[in-house]
This record gives structure tokens, C-alpha cells and sequence, in this order.
């Protein structure tokens, strides 16, 4: 499934793996296959916990693009991924709309730590990015989702990102925020992102939340925490710049996942 296929279109890439209980109170990683622009490397883990970064190889997604990371977590299995930089979406030769896709999925007593860096969208780029998420009723997530719309000083390209989590073969999130040029209008008023160029989520899924719910609250000015119908909450954030919308997140996970 691994593999890089270069089209007038764009590029289209997989990464894939796969993270299995190895019976000695650690996690192996028995697939690890990334090629082209996405390359995995496996870095030092901490305790039962095997630790992966993405790493980018290449620019991109540039327009045409069509880039895909799955991630499937066994039974008993932790697993952590990060990414050694941000991701920038730039505008291509092709100007049609880059695709980057995330697919995780986390079996009952697996545990998934999906947090990479940020996602930047540059000035004429086009991107859509999906993560879709599946998990089994007693497994454990925190996901971390920062996008900046621009670099220092440019105006942002087109950014459309939709998450869905599933637990238990039941829908607990679907929704989708659009930005950018082209977007819907309102986007960048009041009652959306008021101004900002940094937005972030954090979505953390416990088997203890469902005996203790989270509370719905407000961190702070730009932040809240919204308890969804499953044993999981959302953190939502704006910021001015992505330093900021970090630290706000930051705080939220001591706070729900320490």
C-alpha cells in the first residue's frame, strides 16, 4: 500500500502503520512504509509507548496533490506520532485542489497520540484535508489539529478541513470549517475565527468520561471545551499566531489528559 505515483495531476502518496501489543509489555511496529513525500521514522519511545515521526521529504501538498496517512493502533498497543516541522500547503504547477487524508484507527485498549506540528496554509494554495477516525469503546485518543492561515505577512490560500470520530461504530463528531478565498462568507467574522489567523482542536477520548463527563467550559478568551455524546471532549481555539494557540491547547491537555 506504500508508494509515490507522480501524475500531470500531482503526486499522489501513502503512509501506513501499524502498531501491535508485542507481548512483553511494549509496542511493536510490525508496518512502517512511507515513500516519496511522507516518510516514517521510528524514533526512541517511552515505557509500553513506541514513538513515530512524520517526516517531510519533499514540498507540498502542492496543487494536484493527493497525499494519505493511515494509522491502525491494535488491541493493547500505545502509539505516539509527531512530525519533525510543520506541513505547508503551496500553490502548484496544477491548480487543482490538493487532497491530504488521515486515517486512524484504534482497536478496544489501544491508546493513539496523534499530535504533529502545525498546518500552514501559503497564499494561492488549495487544500482539503479529512481525518477520519474509528475507535473501539474502551480505546484512548488525544488528536491535536493546528492550521495558520498565511505565513508572516501573506494572505491565506484555501484551507477546508473536516474531522469525524467514531466510537464504537457510532458518529460522536462530524463538522467541517472552511476558510480562505472562495469559502463560505463569514468565515472570518465574529462568530468564526473573529479576525485570527491560528485555529486549533484538541479531541481527547477516555473510557473514564463516560462515567465522568466533561464539563463544558471557556478557557480563557479564544478557547472552549465541549463535551461530546460518547466518553470524549473537544477542545476548540482561535489565536493570533500559532506560539499562542499552542500554548492555549497545551494547557487544555494537562487539564483532560494528563
Amino acid at each position: 500500500m506504500d508508494g509515490v505515483t507522480a501524475t500531470v495531476a500531482g503526486v499522489r502518496a501513502t503512509a501506513r502503520m501499524v502498531a501491535r501489543d508485542d507481548g512483553r509489555g511494549g509496542t511493536a511496529l510490525p508496518v512502517l512504509e512511507s515513500d516519496g513525500p511522507l516518510a516514517l521514522r521510528r524514533t526512541r519511545g517511552s515505557g509500553a509507548e513506541s514513538r513515530v515521526m512524520l517526516v517531510g521529504a519533499m514540498s507540498g501538498p502542492l496543487g494536484g496533490d493527493h497525499f494519505t496517512v493511515a494509522a491502525d493502533v491494535q488491541e493493547g498497543a500505545r502509539l505516539h506520532v509527531g512530525s519533525a516541522a510543520a506541513t505547508i500547503a503551496l500553490p502548484g504547477q496544477t491548480k487543482g485542489e490538493a487532497r491530504y487524508d488521515v486515517r486512524l484507527h484504534v482497536a478496544d485498549g489501544g491508546e493513539l497520540r496523534w499530535l504533529p506540528e502545525q498546518l500552514i496554509s501559503a497564499g494561492g494554495s488549495d487544500l482539503y484535508v479529512t481525518t477520519r477516525i474509528d475507535l473501539g469503546a474502551t480505546a484512548r485518543l488525544v488528536l491535536r489539529e493546528e492550521q495558520v492561515l498565511g505565513r508572516a505577512g501573506e494572505e491565506p490560500g484555501r484551507l477546508t478541513s473536516r474531522l469525524v470520530l467514531r466510537v464504537a461504530g457510532r458518529t460522536v463528531l462530524d463538522q467541517e470549517l472552511a476558510c480562505g478565498p472562495g469559502a463560505p462568507g463569514g468565515w472570518d467574522g465574529p462568530a468564526v475565527l473573529a479576525g485570527h489567523r491560528a485555529v486549533g482542536q484538541l479531541l481527547v477520548v477516555r473510557p473514564e468520561f463516560a462515567d465522568e463527563p466533561v464539563s463544558a467550559q471557556v478557557l480563557g478568551e479564544s478557547a472552549a471545551v465541549m463535551p461530546l455524546a460518547g466518553p470524549a471532549a473537544l477542545v476548540t481555539a482561535v489565536a493570533p499566531d500559532a506560539r499562542l494557540l499552542r500554548r492555549v491547547l497545551d494547557a487544555a491537555l494537562v487539564t483532560l489528559a494528563p
